[in-house]
């Protein structure tokens, strides 16, 4: 077995077929998919993943919040490469061939994935460059990304205390730490759904201050303004959304302000990120 896609699941079926659909329309084939119910008790959730059919292996626990579910699924995971996806997204047909292609090229340590396609509530498409020091303040990598099963054991995991949102953020931030690169496929073929009642717009954005001050307590030696200024010296020449200088001063406010205000601060520049100025982009050629 070459991959394991692994899908995690808690009282949210709406979009599971589409997604579902998109797995079984893979041109590669050597793949498993492992859907972990993680305690989904709304009874039309039940009711769809009791008949999705014998080509899913899921298992079922009790609710442990996303994270938990991404490593009870990677712990049976057969595949030597894991790719988490969610339930409400999906891939285009080439995408686990084109990105099986790519990261046997590559050297050991290393992730690929893809550009975002995103839609719902804000559409366009996204280009993210690999840039670890960026990564570092802003969380600018899909979730869904092929690794090794090796670099998930390596980490430890996803941390399961991080139930609010951002664990792979936090996640994605060990990967670089432990010297893994990531390597974007040449198209966006990950389509990726923003819902204003999705985790990251409902939750993770009003609790933004506080979780980033989790992630930093979590790898306190990549925050020391030693080590800053190191991995800016290392990055600064890469592609990035943003001028790198800028984010000194935003990790500045950040340990100044109180979280409530940071969030608050961080929900006013929201019209002027990345996603948002796509968007516009977006509906103004459309």
């Amino acid at each position: 077995m070459k991959i394991s896609v692994i899908l995690p699941c808690f009282n949210s079926h709406q979009h599971l077929q589409q997604t579902l659909d998109s797995l079984r329309a893979q041109t590669f084939r050597d793949f498993e998919i492992i859907l972990v119910d993680d305690g989904s008790n709304d009874p039309d959730t039940v009711s769809f993943l009791d008949n999705m059919g014998d080509d899913i292996r899921m298992i079922r626990q009790m609710n442990m919040g996303l994270p938990a579910a991404r490593n009870t699924a990677i712990r049976h995971a057969q595949g030597k490469y894991i790719l988490p996806l969610d339930c409400d997204d999906w891939l285009a047909p080439e995408y686990l061939q084109t990105a099986y292609d790519l990261i046997i090229q590559q050297p050991e340590k290393t992730f690929v994935y893809s550009h975002l396609a995103v839609f719902g509530d804000v559409k366009g498409v996204l280009i993210k460059n690999y840039n670890f020091f960026e990564q570092l303040f802003l969380n600018q990598l899909p979730y869904c990304l092929l690794m090794p099963r090796s670099a998930w054991q390596e980490l430890g995991g996803y941390d399961e205390s991080m139930r609010k949102g951002y664990e792979d953020w936090e996640f994605n931030i060990r990967l670089g730490r432990h010297g893994y690169y990531g390597v974007a496929m040449p198209e966006a073929m990950f389509h990726y759904r923003v819902s204003k009642s999705g985790m990251l717009k409902s939750i993770s954005r009003s609790k933004h201050g506080y979780l980033w001050r989790s992630i930093q307590k979590k790898n306190p030696k990549a925050y020391s303004v030693l080590r800053l200024l190191k991995t800016w010296s290392q990055w600064r020449h890469k592609p990035a959304s943003y001028p790198l200088g800028l984010y000194f001063g935003w990790i500045m406010l950040h340990r100044l302000l109180p979280n409530a205000l940071f969030a608050r601060l961080f929900e006013k520049l929201m019209p002027l990120s990345h996603s948002a100025r796509v968007d516009k982009q977006f509906n103004t050629s459309a």
